[in-house]
Order: structure tokens, then sequence, then C-alpha cells
């Protein structure tokens, strides 16, 4: 069990849509540290009805979830405290950007795993590419669709480790096709939407990138000198380059999107990122003051 007084490690398992395997490897990688003697349990899995997937949950400590009755309905949710109580080395959480019910102690998963970590547990946990806070602008031109569930980049920062489980878009249809991934039904809807293979080069694309990303930064690297390994990363290594990125924000909503594009080429340059509103004396809506807050 890591000390007490030191902060718990996270290793996200990062994809560029449903069906690729990062569950599945999570679990893989969660059975190896159990048979390696490590304290290990499973505050969170999500089993889509994917009987290989499931099958890797046996022997596997599960923290029962906690129902939650939201407007007469019952939820179910990470019993959180449940899990800190048992305090393991290392508890397996699975789809990171998750939202919890109202009424929880936190409104989001991520949230739930900073406080796991907090507590000197390590984490091990699931999430994909369009869930990123600052490619939510680009995932909606490519897709067509708003992701709105979606992670602070500064969280995925907090990773030890970021492992990208890869399969091509072909492979992944085909899967779909099967029924491996979704129901029939729900799979030909996915294929005639979000699941186009054009998206799907697009979303991968992300994610290579932004894996090569994440071990450069960790190792010290170039993009370039780090893209043809994304599936390893180290601690962080990083330094800052002195250069700094100012933006100029104004009430419109157009500003939002500016600043989280702002803030990714920063994070890429390792640069600062600044932003700068400019109000004459009096003028101004209070609605159009409280939009720049």
């Amino acid at each position: 069990m890591p000390d007490s007084h030191e902060r718990g490690k996270l290793k996200i398992f990062l994809g560029f849509a449903a069906g690729v395997g990062k569950t599945y490897q999570m679990l893989e990688e969660a059975q190896q540290l159990k048979r390696a003697g490590e304290d290990v349990v499973i505050g969170y899995f999500e089993p889509h009805g994917r009987k290989d997937t499931i099958a890797l949950t046996e022997g596997l400590e599960t923290i029962p979830r906690r129902k939650v009755d939201y407007r007469g309905t019952v939820f179910e949710e990470m019993d959180t405290e449940t899990l800190l109580g048992r305090h393991p080395a290392v508890a397996v959480v699975d789809e990171l950007p998750h939202t919890n019910v109202p009424g929880s102690a936190r409104n989001k998963r991520w949230e739930d795993v900073l406080a796991l970590l907090d507590a000197g547990i390590d984490v091990y946990t699931t999430m994909n590419i369009q869930h990123l806070e600052s490619l939510n602008d680009q995932v909606l031109q490519i897709s067509g669709v708003r992701v709105r569930e979606t992670i602070p980049d500064w969280v995925m920062e907090q990773a030890t480790e970021v492992v990208m489980v890869d399969l091509t878009p072909r492979a992944l249809l085909n899967r779909l096709e099967r029924g491996v991934v979704y129901s029939p039904e729900k799979a030909r809807q996915a294929i005639d939407n979000f699941f186009k293979e054009s998206t799907l080069v697009a979303l991968r694309e992300m994610a290579l990138r932004q894996t090569a990303h994440e071990v450069g930064m960790r190792h010290g690297e170039t993009e370039a000198e780090s893209a043809a390994q994304p599936n390893h990363s180290e601690p962080r290594a990083a330094q800052r380059s002195g250069e700094k990125i100012l933006v100029l924000v104004t009430p419109e909503p157009s500003s939002a999107a500016l600043i989280r594009r702002a803030k990714r080429v920063a994070d890429f340059i390792h640069a600062d990122c600044v932003a700068v509103a400019v109000n004459k004396p009096g003028g101004g809506s209070a609605a159009d003051r409280e939009k720049l807050v």
C-alpha cells in the first residue's frame, strides 16, 4: 500500500471510440498486478454485455455500487467513500468522464478519482479522446456531435502514464458489425452516426497525437520523437519554454472555443497561456461581465 503521505499514481487507458478494448486491457493489467501480489480492487466497472471483458473481472474484489434515488428512479454510482475506507493499493475505475447523479458527493467521476489519488490510492481508468476538453470544438467539427461530458486537460496532466489502446477504424467497424461492441440495433445506429469511418480515422489521429504529446511531456522529447511509441510513458519531465500566448476574450460565445484552442497550443509548445478581457469603465452590461467571469 502506498505511504499515507504519498499521492497515488494515475494511469489512463486512452481510446478513440467505444469498443477499442480500453477496459479489457485495463482489467488484463489489473489481473497481472493481482498475480504479482498487489491489492487490487474494482471501484467501478461497466460491462456493456461484453463477455470476454466481464470474464476478466473474475477473482478481483469489486466494491458494490451505491444506489442513488433521483426523481423516483434509482441509479447506481461508484461508492467512493467505501472505496476510500477499503484503501486498496490500486483501484480500477472505468469511464472517467462519467457525470454522477445529482445528490452525489461529487459531480464528476474524475473528481472521485482525484479523491482516491489524494488518499494515496493508485488508479487505473479509461476514457476516449473526444472527452478531452480542449478538443471539444474539433470533435464537433469532425463528427457533428457536441460531447457534453468533458475532462479538463489538467486532469490528464495528473497521469503518470497515458496508454493508447489502439485498433484500426476498419477493425472496430468489423467488431460493431459482429455485435461485439453493442447490440445489433444500437450498432447500426452507431455506424450511421458517430461511428462513420471518416470520423473514426480523424479521432484515432487525435488520440495518437495526444498520446505522443503525453509521452513527450514525460520523456522531455518532441512530439515527432515520441510519436513512434504511443503505448509507453514515464513521469513527466517537461520544462516551460518561456513563451507566452495571450488570448483576448469577449462576452461572445466563440471566446470559449478560442480559449480551449489557445490552451491546447500552449500545452504543445510548453508555453504559458493568459486570457485578457478589455472593458472600459462603466462599459458593458452586467450580463456581459458575468460571461467574462
